[in-house]
């Protein structure tokens, strides 16, 4: 007794030194081979959690092995060192040894309470097939059930999809002696409404009073938040009624849970509504609104750009002496920061500290990053340096917020700065900052530095985590070794990140079996899911599909998503409305990119009515099309140049404040003018100007349009427009303008157009001088014809140098091909057109016309002239 008295003053003394700790209680009691269970009943609290935190698990199983050898173990002792191992998350180890003395002693099982933990931890580290063999090892050992563990492993299977399985074990609970309780029906409650079933789940409310209990608030609040989620907002004001007939009133959590639903939704006039009625001191007698519904309001308004809305509500939150908290601010300069409100996030900044509140790293954070999304980076370094005077250190979402602005930029100067800095100031980084920078250099393709990444996490013990596994796979997938990434999905379900060795880094041998193994998630899945289908390689991607199943991962919208997108855009329609099918079964609601892939496989397949039959049932679901949306149908109609239905889409983007894009207008301009309706094209034109502004691709695309229609003299008028603006011609068909003004003997425009684009610097075929040097030819217009004709060849000289530049042996083409298909001044000259003129004009201009010759030979060249006409 006295010595295990003092051997356990001296682990307490020496808890911070492991080794010597072990030391001690090896000597003491294994080597020594002491017998007394007392003095491990004593200690072994003491020498267990200081194994566990030095991760010293080898010492662990010899002490575990130790007890093994007594007389009659003790298995009391045993199973607390399973109990310490899942206390600390080391669910693998805990497991092992928790194995290990089932097999040795099946007729010795630990009480239900030891179970619970374990089944708690394994689910907790997401290792369902633990969870499955202690279910089983329950049943065999014949130790009688909790309700409690059956409400863990019913909530396991609602976690993992598996939602049949669930209900099935809930049916049986009373069969296995366990009456279901208020938290089982609330776990279900919760699995029906995450899988978009809370109808379905209602029943639960009816067999809750069949079994003679009412159902409670909390599982009240689940089926309206879910109904609120949905859009069904009937069905949850019955369910508020049905809650007041139930003697239940609804409270502030209820009206919370319905207004966080509705704001995440997007669908802020509800809940405004709701807000509203809450404000009117218990005139409708509901519960006032309290700080946190004030902040699931702004917060609200800031995701869905109404800052006006949000700064009246800052200010009344102000008023009502409720808008003190850091958290309420630092709602408000998140919403300021993601509507590009720096100025005045830097402002409530500023605020803060007047009003004290003062402002955490999480503040500062939020401004950096955004100004780091915006490549505002000079900035954001700023805000680091304000929050360093001010006494708050950068943390590792600091630097990582920098990190990542810098390598989206691919700016690696800067970024190792940044790391350097960051290690300097004693952040160390994590692997989301590893994450980091190993996705930078696989989207550059800097593979070889990507592994010997991946090696320095490895051995700094961040370990590589799933994210990482999946920026690996994704880089995989993009440079076209799908199948190297399918192969490392596979091994990743039995060495976790260790397959990554697969790439062929022989440093990263298996992780150390004590870290937390990385599984494939649905992202996993969902990456090489994608790299097959993009390949082509459909069926191994429904295998994948199908192995995903088997693995519990339950499918979501973004996996069919991407199977819709495939089979769409290869025209396989049926097969998309199947995997639809499939999708509505397992609770996946559908997406705006759902709808968007349909509707473009409807419009290949041009069944325009069906088209506009799901753009109407996702508006009444409460997904608004976006300019995608409108331009996959846009795209479809002017196919079939329907010019008025056409307009009415634009018409309806304008109403519902979606922004048509510039592809968008250059297909309503399209089709308008080429169904000969060129007031409703100009119609198109001034809008599409007064939202992009005097963009050069819309006045190229107006004016060859225009010119393509034989609207000349509007096509004439807006190049003279584009002339003044400076654009860039090589978009526009000038040249067909040219020959129409000429074909009309409307050369006077021609000359005034080609003076005018002479004045403003413009380059341009020297061929387009040709006619406007015959007409003023005839006119006798002798100094202009001189002047022009030396313009014409010193054009054609720098046409020619720049066309033949010579490196190394290689011509390379540096200029521009001129917007009617090149430039025609060599191949004017071989003309059989009367071009021939063109040769004679220019062999006498080389020998000194303009200098004397043209009054010598005036009625020859007049004679020349008249020949051509």
């Amino acid at each position: 007794m006295e010595k295990a008295k003092l051997l356990g003053k001296a682990l307490v003394k020496n808890s911070n030194n492991p080794q010597l700790a072990w030391m001690l209680f090896n000597r003491t009691l294994i080597v020594g081979k002491c017998i007394n269970i007392t003095s491990f009943r004593r200690t072994l609290p003491l020498i267990i959690p200081i194994l566990i935190r030095a991760n010293m698990f080898s010492e662990i199983d010899t002490l575990h092995h130790h007890l093994l050898l007594f007389p009659t173990p003790p298995h009391h002792l045993l199973y607390s060192i399973v109990k310490s191992l899942a206390n600390a998350d080391h669910v693998h180890k805990a497991f092992s040894h928790f194995q290990s003395i089932r097999t040795q002693f099946p007729h010795t099982p630990p009480s239900i309470i030891l179970y619970n933990l374990l089944v708690r931890t394994c689910l907790k580290q997401n290792c369902p097939n633990f969870v499955s063999w202690l279910y089983k090892d329950i049943i065999l050992s014949k130790v009688k059930f909790e309700t409690y563990t059956l409400n863990l492993l019913i909530d396991g299977l609602c976690d993992s999809g598996r939602l049949e399985d669930a209900r099935e074990l809930f049916d049986v609970m009373r069969a296995k002696g366990c009456e279901p309780n208020d938290y089982s029906f609330g776990i279900l409650a919760r699995g029906y409404c995450r899988y978009g079933l809370a109808l379905k789940g209602m029943e639960l409310l009816d067999l809750m009073k069949r079994m003679g209990s009412v159902p409670n608030i909390v599982i009240y609040n689940t089926f309206i938040a879910s109904f609120c989620k949905e859009g069904n907002n009937d069905e949850a004001e019955r369910l508020v009624e049905r809650m007041k007939e139930d003697g239940l009133a609804p409270n502030v959590v209820t009206f919370n849970t319905r207004i966080s639903a509705l704001c995440k939704s997007g669908k802020l006039l509800e809940a405004s509504r709701i807000f509203r009625d809450m404000q009117m001191d218990g005139e409708l007698g509901l519960p006032n609104p309290n700080a946190v519904t004030h902040n699931l309001m702004l917060d609200g308004f800031c995701r869905e750009g109404m800052l006006e809305e949000a700064k009246t509500l800052v200010l009344a939150m102000k008023r009502d002496g409720i808008f003190s908290s850091v958290d309420s601010y630092n709602i408000w300069l998140l919403g300021l920061v993601r509507n590009g409100k720096f100025l005045e996030a830097q402002a409530v900044l500023e605020e803060m500290a007047d009003d004290g509140a003062r402002p955490n790293a999480y503040s500062y954070n939020i401004l950096i990053d955004g100004l780091c999304k915006n490549d505002m980076f000079a900035d954001a370094r700023r805000v680091v340096d304000l929050m360093i005077t001010r006494g708050v250190s950068p943390d590792v979402a600091t630097y990582s917020a920098l990190l990542q602005g810098y390598c989206r930029k691919g700016k690696k100067v800067e970024a190792n700065k940044i790391l350097n800095e960051m290690i300097s100031g004693g952040c160390l980084p994590n692997t989301y900052t590893c994450n980091i920078l190993l996705h930078s250099l696989w989207r550059e393709g800097k593979i070889a530095e990507a592994e010997r990444l991946m090696q320095k996490m490895n051995e700094r013990g961040e370990g590589l985590d799933t994210v990482s596994c999946n920026i690996v796979i994704d880089g995989l997938c993009r440079s076209g070794k799908i199948d190297k990434a399918v192969e490392i999905v596979s091994e990743m379900w039995v060495h976790g990140s260790a397959a990554l060795g697969n790439l062929g880094n022989s440093y990263i041998g298996l992780v150390d079996e004590n870290r937390k193994i990385c599984l494939p998630d649905l992202i996993t899945y969902s990456t090489v899911i994608n790299g097959l289908c993009r390949d082509g390689r459909l069926d191994e991607a429904k295998k994948k599909f199908v192995e995903m199943l088997g693995r519990n991962l339950c499918p979501d919208s973004t996996v069919y998503n991407i199977f819709l997108h495939n089979l769409c855009k290869r025209g396989k329609i049926s097969s998309a409305f199947q995997v639809l099918k499939d999708m509505e079964r397992k609770g996946c609601n559908k997406t705006l990119e759902t709808y968007n892939c349909l509707i473009f496989g409807l419009g290949s397949t041009n069944q325009i009515f069906e088209m506009f039959g799901l753009m109407d049932e996702m508006k009444e679901r409460g997904i608004s099309p976006n300019v995608y949306t409108y331009n996959i149908v846009l795209s479809s109609i002017c196919e079939g140049e329907r010019s008025e239905e056409a307009a009415f889409l634009l018409d309806e983007m304008l109403q519902r404040g979606i922004t048509p894009n510039i592809y968008s207008f250059k297909l309503l301009i399209k089709t308008f003018c080429r169904t000969g309706e060129f007031r409703p094209a100009q119609d198109a034109f001034e809008i599409a100007v007064s939202v992009w502004g005097h963009k050069e691709v819309l006045y190229s695309l107006m004016f060859n349009e225009l010119l393509s229609g034989g609207e000349i003299l509007e096509a004439k008028q807006l190049f003279e427009d584009a002339l003044d603006r400076c654009f860039d011609l090589s978009s526009f068909c000038y040249k067909g303008l040219f020959d129409r003004l000429c074909l009309h003997e409307n050369l006077e425009c021609s000359y005034d157009l080609l003076k005018k684009m002479l004045q403003r610097g413009c380059r341009f075929d020297p061929a387009l001088f040709m006619p406007v040097i015959d007409y003023l030819g005839r006119r006798g217009n002798k100094h202009e014809v001189n002047e022009l004709t030396e313009r014409m060849l010193a054009m054609s000289s720098e046409v020619e140098i720049e066309n033949n530049v010579h490196i190394d042996g290689k011509k390379l083409n540096h200029s521009k091909k001129y917007s009617d298909g090149g430039s025609d001044w060599q191949t004017i000259l071989h003309r059989d057109d009367g071009s021939a003129i063109a040769m004679k004009t220019l062999k006498r201009v080389q020998k000194g016309w303009g200098q004397g010759y043209l009054q010598a030979q005036k009625n020859e060249v007049f004679d020349e002239w008249d020949i051509t006409v």
